[in-house]
């Protein structure tokens, strides 16, 4: 019979792998969704639905990561890591069956695919708890290195088949999803039990959820329109909605905070983060995610944009070839992370994941070194480099900070570490873009000045000049071929009275655009390159600094620690699934912020 945690493990990985195939064939198979709903990209209203697609999701999840893992904790992981699946999956039928076209249906697909993000944030808030619950710390880093293999398996998978059928049917690219999280669903619900300790007659924070709620949600607006063309700039730094978004999400964050020290059952437990071994971990890890998604989405557009167009490649093919030639990324991490898991399982994560984060610090500062027209087994090698120092650094941190917290406290725990990665992953989109849209803004002009002037077509000089860095940015993300886009917005007798065919068939070919937007971009790309270094620099630190390996022990009988250590208990061995998991173990208000009485102690090679 197989063991319960395989089956545990084997739930949470088929969630995994769902929702990453999802992130990256939403990523790959956008100019064919684009084009699908009739989405011109350089209207004005493209740039907003591009960004709220893609930002959308990590801003719902982000928003409810931490009231999920405290409401699972509260009425079980299980519960709603299974309802989870089942939103998920209607959210993924709602896309498939988008019924507009225009304006309409891009509103209509950001909706759905917030849908799916509120069923994503009951499988991450839930998956990491569930997976510690079920395993023993001499097998959790493995099982977490399994687990993020499954994430990697799907991003490569969500790649090759978003490339696949978007060039079929735009729709079947949202039907993939279904047919898993239908397995998800059914699997979960039948074999999942849930064995974690549970706290008893606990009540919502209302306060501390609408603040929290509220607050990140400002900001994270703040942060996505201050991207947007605003008046005459470029971005929309300066616009009074944007400042006031920002200024006020933060005095809302603060309040959070303060209510949460004297509420009587706070939604985040902030006396987790006097724990360094679980602040460490989520800081560190939350730097990690902002340096990997600004890096992730700077390399595509270098690859769609720049160089796939230069050797050869046709730009409605660029989406699909931009993910093949992002694999050796995908196979460093699927080849370190279970090693690295298993590793820190007997030695700690301290060492291994703090290596981790110098191999990719490095591999940023080495990709900086190039040019726009790079020799690909050495790109190739430098991304192989990155996913490995990434592979090192995920399964052992997101154990050990696990391993860190009481068995009671890991729904919420797993909920604020998913939580500051996901906002990580969202302000890298907004700090990384706005670093690469004030180069463009001031560079591009100049650069399409004297390549058309070289190219034998100053007369369009006065358009180009005008064209926004974003809506540049946004045809070479989508595949589009850009300069025949521009010139598709002129009637056909005016530009070929003043251009010639010759000159015509030359700007809109492979290489007249790349090589356009190659000097400017590139400026910015290498200074996000030296920031991703910077971040993933601090990364590393952190991890140095978390201390010695250290487990969650059972508490020892004290004046202070009675209570908790007469309450708290696990599920009764002699017990059936059934029972076990219906099991609340209650645990007294006196006792409920009490860390950690008494914890297990290890040097770096894991010895008592």
């Amino acid at each position: 019979m197989v063991q319960y945690k395989w089956v545990a493990l084997s739930n949470t990985t088929i969630g995994v792998l769902m929702a990453s195939i999802n992130s990256t064939i939403m990523l790959i198979s956008l100019p064919a969704i684009f084009r699908g709903i009739d989405i011109n990209p350089f209207q004005s209203s493209s740039f907003v639905y591009l960004l709220w697609i893609l930002m959308g999701y990590m801003i719902v999840t982000a928003v409810m990561l931490v009231t999920v893992g405290r409401l699972s904790d509260i009425f079980g992981r299980v519960r709603l890591f299974n309802l989870g699946f089942l939103i998920f999956t209607v959210g993924s039928i709602l896309l498939f069956v988008t019924p507009s076209k225009g304006d309409l249906g891009a509103q209509e697909i950001i909706v759905f695919r917030m849908i799916q993000a509120v069923g994503g944030s009951f499988l991450f808030a839930n998956s990491a708890a569930i997976i510690t619950d079920s395993f023993g710390p001499e097998e959790r880093g493995k099982a977490m290195g399994i687990n993020q293999i499954a994430a990697l398996a799907g991003s490569l998978i969500g790649l090759i088949l978003g490339g696949l059928l978007a060039t079929i049917n735009w729709r079947y690219v949202f039907l993939v999803s279904v047919p898993v999280g239908i397995l998800g669903t059914v699997w979960s619900y039948l074999k999942l039990r849930d064995h974690s300790i549970r706290h008893k007659d606990q009540k919502i924070d209302l306060a501390g959820n609408v603040t929290f709620a509220g607050g990140l949600t400002l900001i994270l607006l703040g942060i996505t329109y201050g991207l947007m063309p605003y008046g005459s700039s470029s971005m929309g730094w300066s616009n009074p909605w944007v400042i006031v978004s920002i200024v006020i999400g933060f005095v809302m964050v603060v309040a959070f905070a303060l209510i949460e020290r004297v509420v009587e059952q706070p939604m985040f437990n902030l006396s987790l983060f006097k724990n360094r071994a679980f602040s460490t971990g989520s800081i560190a890890g939350m730097l990690q995610s902002m340096g990997m998604g600004g890096a992730m989405f700077m390399i595509i557009i270098l690859l769609q944009g720049v160089w796939l167009p230069l050797h050869g490649y046709s730009y409605t093919s660029v989406p699909f070839w931009a993910g093949i030639y992002m694999i050796p990324m995908m196979a460093g991490f699927v080849v370190l992370g279970p090693i690295s898991g298993a590793i820190s399982d007997r030695a700690g994560a301290r060492t291994i994941s703090t290596v981790g984060m110098v191999i990719a610090a490095v591999s940023f500062i080495l990709l900086s070194t190039l040019n726009y027209n790079f020799s690909y087994p050495v790109f190739g090698a430098m991304l192989f480099m990155m996913g490995s120092g990434m592979g090192l650094f995920a399964a052992p941190n997101i154990t050990a900070i696990m391993n860190s917290v009481p068995p009671q406290l890991r729904g919420v725990a797993s909920g604020m570490r998913a939580t500051l990665q996901n906002t990580g992953q969202t302000a890298s989109m907004g700090i990384f873009f706005t670093i690469v849209l004030v180069s463009l803004t001031s560079r591009l002009p100049g650069a399409f000045t004297v390549a058309l002037g070289q190219a034998g077509a100053p007369e369009l000089i006065p358009f180009f000049v005008k064209i926004p860095p974003t809506s540049a940015l946004f045809s070479a993300f989508l595949g589009y071929n850009p300069v025949q886009t521009i010139l598709s917005l002129f009637p056909t007798s005016f530009t070929s009275s003043i251009l010639s065919p010759g000159v015509i068939t030359y700007l809109e070919g492979k290489t007249w655009f790349p090589h356009a937007l190659a000097g400017a971009f590139m400026t910015s790309l290498r200074m996000s390159f030296y920031l991703g270094a910077l971040i993933f620099g601090f990364a590393a630190l952190l991890s140095a600094l978390r201390g010695k390996r250290y487990i969650y022990g059972e508490p020892i009988i004290t004046d202070s620690s009675a209570v908790l250590s007469s309450t708290v208990s696990r599920p009764d061995p002699k017990m059936s699934g059934e029972e076990a998991s219906s099991t609340v173990h209650p645990i007294d208000d006196s006792a409920k912020n009490i860390l950690s009485p008494q914890n297990v102690m290890t040097d770096d090679r894991g010895l008592r």
